[in-house]
């Protein structure tokens, strides 16, 4: 649509209210203000929920971490206590394969002991510790001193002392004496240290 002006004046301009620069000013740099602000506080939080991330990342690593360690140290305890019942059972063996074999030595060296002392023989032999208790029978006191020299001289033994020797008739018609001595295991003793001959064989009657 076309408007003419048949007048010939000039049309009015509208005015309408008009906002002063400063004001303006203003209120462009609040908006920046507000803007800035808004943006620097996103860079904020994406920061720390960024650092919080990574945070809660290095507590579940830790938490692996720690589980394995436990996993580990239990491992390491059961481990130690089979370590500590294994070294007692070789202790255990060891003692016993030592008492065997200080057993078999003492057996061995009363034997040849008593083989070079004729006429005697050993009724009863009790051990405690490196204590020896000896009841035996004799043909003749002569008999149970030559014993007593062969222990002695033997070096397996030491402190050899006869407690009695007392006549009986344990075998009739023949003289015989009983006897009780006492002696101890030299404990520096070696195998071997005393006459290694082996004993002749008994004879009946003896042991």
């Amino acid at each position: 649509m076309i408007r003419i002006n048949l007048l010939g004046q000039e049309r009015p301009k509208t005015t309408g209210p008009t906002i002063p620069l400063e004001s303006s000013l203003r209120l462009v740099l609040f908006a920046a203000s507000i803007l800035l602000a808004g943006v620097v506080l996103y860079v904020m939080y994406h920061q720390k929920e960024t650092e919080l991330t990574g945070i809660q990342a290095r507590i579940a690593s830790l938490q692996v971490e720690q589980a394995r360690l436990q996993q580990t140290k239990t491992e390491v305890e059961a481990y130690e206590k089979e370590k500590t019942v294994l070294q007692q059972r070789i202790q255990v063996i060891e003692e016993l394969q030592a008492g065997r074999s200080g057993g078999q030595q003492l057996l061995q060296m009363v034997a040849n002991t008593v083989s070079r002392s004729d006429q005697l023989w050993l009724t009863k032999l009790e051990r405690t510790g490196d204590a020896l208790n000896i009841n035996g029978e004799s043909a003749s006191i002569t008999a149970i001193a030559n014993f007593i020299t062969q222990m002695k001289r033997s070096g397996y033994f030491d402190q050899v002392e006869i407690k009695t020797a007392t006549e009986n008739d344990i075998v009739k018609g023949v003289q015989t004496y009983g006897f009780v001595m006492t002696a101890n295991v030299n404990p520096s003793a070696k195998a071997g240290t005393g006459d290694s001959t082996s004993p002749a064989p008994a004879q009946p009657g003896k042991s």
